[in-house]
């Protein structure tokens, strides 16, 4: 038989992983759900996030051709990746300008940007392309749960449509099994009357980290998991749900404790204070720590 979850070391954690699998038997198919987050739980966020990256290159790009955008002070601190400044203004307000940047773009064409960025992007430091960011173990995971007839979504602090553009590609979860922080759209009608969508710099409802992660699965999915997967206090309410419903849950938590195949940090929800580690949280609550350091024998795909 082929190796059940090869990347992960032998031991406690990958026992208790596969111990909860085994024992699903009697949960119906309709209720084997799993989320996971995405920036730093399936992919590398570390020293920033793809997404910023993403929203720096149009910025520098744009700026280059009117210098006059660097003023506004958003802008000004991301460009100078000065992270005091950024904190001042802080990540909501700079994440609303930047998505500013494709007001009145519709879809197709914000799609294109992004298709073209993963293109050519590379890891600053580790010198990766998008698809060698991603977390092999995690792969694994997600494969392990599909066959166990598992409905797998992303849930995610980003931007909805740029980890829509890469769900599948990466993880094999379709655009619609995502939600992330929205951004409202426009309905209008061409010069020969067909309809349009144009994205606007509305933001849909709060920054989708933290108690919002709960209720936008509820409202745009309307299933609720059993297996939850993240790194950061701005997933332990989804977390949470999942350990909190009429069947066994699933909460596992990844831990970023490896500094040299990796980055060493504990993962900190982005919009808001936390009163209490996500470790120290995971550990009260009983959930399963995955030490990268530890658990994992490869990181990366192919590494």
């Amino acid at each position: 038989m082929t190796e059940r979850l090869p990347s992960w070391r032998a031991g406690a954690t990958r026992d208790a992983i596969i111990d909860y699998l085994d024992g699903l038997g009697e949960v119906p198919v309709d209720d084997r759900v799993a989320y996971f987050d995405n920036d730093g739980t399936l992919w590398c966020e570390r020293p920033g996030y793809v997404q910023l990256d993403f929203f720096v290159d149009e910025l520098q790009r744009r700026s280059a051709d009117d210098p006059s955008i660097a003023e506004r002070p958003e802008f000004d601190a991301v460009l100078r990746a000065d992270p005091v400044a950024m904190g001042e203004v802080g990540m909501e307000r700079i994440a609303v300008a930047l998505a500013g940047l494709f007001d009145g773009e519709t879809p197709d064409a914000f799609a294109a940007v992004v298709d073209d960025f993963i293109a050519r992007y590379r890891h600053p430091e580790l010198e990766r392309p998008v698809d060698g960011l991603v977390y092999q173990p995690m792969l694994e995971l997600l494969e392990e749960l599909r066959s166990l007839e598992f409905t797998i979504g992303i849930v995610t602090g980003g931007g909805t449509e740029f980890v829509r553009r890469l769900s599948q590609q990466l993880y094999g979860v379709p655009p619609e099994l995502v939600v992330g922080t929205l951004i409202g759209y426009e309905f209008a009608r061409a010069d020969d009357e067909r309809p349009v969508l144009r994205r606007t710099v509305a933001l849909m409802g709060h920054a989708n980290e933290g108690a919002a992660k709960v209720t936008n699965i509820q409202t745009q999915l309307g299933r609720a998991p059993i297996v939850a997967g993240g790194n950061s206090g701005g997933d332990r309410e989804m977390m949470e749900w999942a350990t909190a419903g009429r069947h066994p849950g699933l909460a596992i938590l990844v831990d970023h404790d490896d500094a040299e195949r990796e980055y060493r940090y504990v993962g900190r929800a982005q919009t808001f204070e936390e009163s209490e580690t996500i470790n120290d949280v995971a550990e009260r609550l009983g959930w399963v720590t995955v030490s990268m350091a530890r658990d994992w024998a490869t990181v990366f795909p192919d590494a």
